[in-house]
């Protein structure tokens, strides 16, 4: 299976709190021109890089998580060359996740 390399726009930054109070551990952002579930641009989680601030990432579509009661899907993109588990995803995504009832499916 061919590897799906992404451009990732990053909208909240490590430290980033959202309206609801939930303070993002990781960069999480959009792929622009891909649309997803939402009819908004995909959503992105990057994970296995430094919990540094960043702009943009580029890397590896690595799994999807799907929501049982959301239309959307968020991505994980991880930098080329690595390797995630799905417990680490689960772990690291858990701050947003905790409030769908998600799952993860890796490609």
């Amino acid at each position: 299976m061919k590897k799906l390399k992404v451009k990732v726009t990053v909208d909240r930054p490590v430290g980033y709190k959202d309206s609801f109070g939930n303070v993002y551990p990781i960069n999480y952002g959009y792929i622009e021109g891909v649309i997803g579930g939402d009819e908004e641009e995909q959503d992105a989680y990057i994970l296995n890089v430094p919990s540094e601030k960043m702009s943009t990432f580029i890397g590896i579509v690595t799994a999807i998580i799907h929501r049982h009661d959301d239309n959307e899907t968020k991505w994980i993109v991880i930098p080329d060359n690595t390797l995630i588990s799905k417990k680490q995803i689960i772990e690291q995504t858990y701050f947003i996740e905790q409030h769908f009832d998600s799952y993860v499916v890796m490609l």
